[in-house]
């Protein structure tokens, strides 16, 4: 839906700049200013709608999730790209963000809960068993497949 509204959006300015040609205001300082704001608003959109139109003939759009468990845990494979450790405020638990890469997929981006930088050696690849607790993800285990 909102593909076609930026359809429409890319074609109404060349609307206005037919308007200012069927009426002759082209040759005015107004309206030769006004068509090229015109047609720079409509090459703004109609560049989003092209890589739109890109992004779903590529399926980069597509989310990657985590499998469930019968425990209930979630489980995520793949190689560590990296892990960044971020130490938090006081009362607030601290947290790594760990990359996880899949090869032809993209990159899957766990945030965990704690510092991860020696559970999850970058390079390795990893089968990561979290679970979610208070809106934090705390890891359960890590298989080394």
């Amino acid at each position: 839906m909102m593909l076609v509204i930026s359809v429409l959006l890319a074609l109404v300015p060349l609307l206005g700049i037919a308007w200012i040609l069927v009426h002759g205001l082209i040759t005015t300082v107004d309206g030769l200013f006004m068509s090229i704001i015109l047609l720079t608003m409509s090459a703004i959109v109609g560049l989003n709608v092209l890589l739109e139109l890109r992004k779903h003939a590529s399926g980069a759009g597509k989310q990657i999730s985590a499998a469930m468990t019968a425990s209930g845990r979630l489980v995520q494979r793949g190689k560590v790209e990296s892990v960044q450790f971020y130490e938090s405020g006081v009362g607030e638990p601290n947290k790594s963000v760990v990359t996880l890469i899949n090869s032809g997929s993209p990159s899957n981006l766990l945030v965990l809960e704690g510092d991860m930088r020696n559970a999850l050696p970058v390079g390795q690849k990893v089968e990561v068993t979290f679970r979610k607790e208070s809106g934090h993800n705390v890891l359960v285990n890590v298989d080394y497949p």
